[in-house]
């Protein structure tokens, strides 16, 4: 059995292989497109790649293509939670004479050859390795094979990399915090001085007694706050220590305990106690992640943790006897540390030295307006 290739197949698959297998470009479905090919990688200087062989034989067929391409895009920088989403689009079949005007975010490419591709230095600045984008002659039974197995192997080596972020883990910090908040707060009803001396203090904490900054966050004031504090942790802690790990997450939430507690003494002058600033840090931590990982995660994160993190802001604004200042001081550390620890996969090296700076520069910031302003 005979298998025919045509030219325009052989480069839209070359091209996707490509793509796929040497700039970490995605596959999406696109519901009632036909004859296209859409690639997704949200780190790129393409985000979006689009591949079209339908015949466009004037410039009105083309006007509507442009039109189409914007519709797409607009629904996917909606569900990427995109501000900006440039996009490349590959023509196949443009009559010739017809002039390609420049759209803004879109940048529109016909491509008659491989050997265009190479020659095409706007193309192959953007993406160096096409230099030596690969024409070779094989036969056509050859060309899939070698191309599918390719891909296949690429997609395999990346569905492990999601499996090793997401498969379920043994969660032991999370235990840990809960065992710990529980025992302090039973030590702190039989011995009432404790809380005393742990309690957040802005006064206390201003003369010397820095400890307090921490320790705050182990009280609670009765058993209603306690209860739910451990509920959400138990919640939000265990998606926190499987996503990131055992010590990347005891760091976030202490680091987000003691920028809460700081912000805390720089707004209020009240006594405050209780979880819920390292809590917060651990849902601006999972902004964080849920962004980068905003494909898989995009609607949990726009439907579920946002919502959640807004109602709760809002109840901290109309409730005066709720610290306010410490849940936004954590969410805020939270995420920043989060940064500079850097999410598996994903963050490069550059974005974690940014977050090093960045959560220097806050803690530095919320130690100077406590100190000495």
């Amino acid at each position: 059995m005979s298998i025919k290739v045509t030219s325009k197949d052989e480069i839209i698959m070359r091209l996707v292989h490509y793509f796929v297998t040497e700039e970490d470009y995605q596959p999406i479905i696109v519901n009632g497109v036909k004859n296209e090919i859409w690639l997704e990688n949200l780190s790129a200087p393409y985000r979006i790649i689009r591949i079209n062989s339908n015949y466009i034989h004037n410039e009105e067929q083309l006007s509507f293509d442009n039109y189409k391409v914007k519709s797409i895009t607009k629904q996917i920088k909606k569900k990427t939670l995109s501000l900006k989403l440039n996009t490349l689009n590959i023509l196949l079949d443009l009559n010739d004479g017809i002039q390609i005007n420049k759209e803004k975010n879109i940048d529109t490419l016909k491509i008659n050859d491989l050997k265009d591709v190479r020659k095409d230095n706007f193309l192959t600045g953007m993406f160096p390795k096409l230099k030596t984008f690969s024409i070779k002659k094989e036969n056509s039974l050859d060309l899939i094979v070698n191309i599918t197995n390719d891909i296949n192997n690429k997609t395999e080596k990346e569905n492990a990399k999601y499996e090793k972020v997401f498969a379920p883990k043994k969660i032991i910090i999370t235990n840990i915090l809960i065992i710990i908040n529980v025992i302090m707060f039973c030590l702190s009803l039989l011995l009432p001085e404790i809380e005393n001396t742990l309690i957040l203090s802005p006064g206390a904490v201003k003369a010397g007694e820095y400890w307090r900054l921490l320790t705050a966050s182990f009280l609670h004031a009765d058993v209603v706050h306690l209860v739910v504090n451990m509920y959400s942790l138990s919640i939000i802690g265990t998606q926190v220590e499987n996503f990131l790990g055992k010590f990347k997450y005891l760091l976030i939430y202490l680091f987000s305990a003691i920028t809460g507690s700081l912000l805390s003494c720089i707004l209020t002058q009240s006594l405050s106690l209780g979880a819920s600033g390292a809590i917060f840090g651990l849902m601006g931590c999972l902004v964080y992640f849920g962004y980068h990982y905003r494909l898989y995660l995009g609607k949990n994160l726009r439907t579920q943790l946002l919502p959640v993190i807004l109602l709760n802001l809002s109840i901290g604004f109309l409730m005066p006897y709720i610290d306010n200042a410490g849940h936004i001081g954590g969410l805020i550390g939270g995420g920043f540390i989060t940064m500079a620890l850097g999410i598996e996969e994903k963050d490069e090296v550059s974005n974690k030295i940014n977050g090093i700076i960045i959560s220097i520069v806050y803690i530095g910031f919320l130690l100077y307006l406590l100190f000495f302003k």
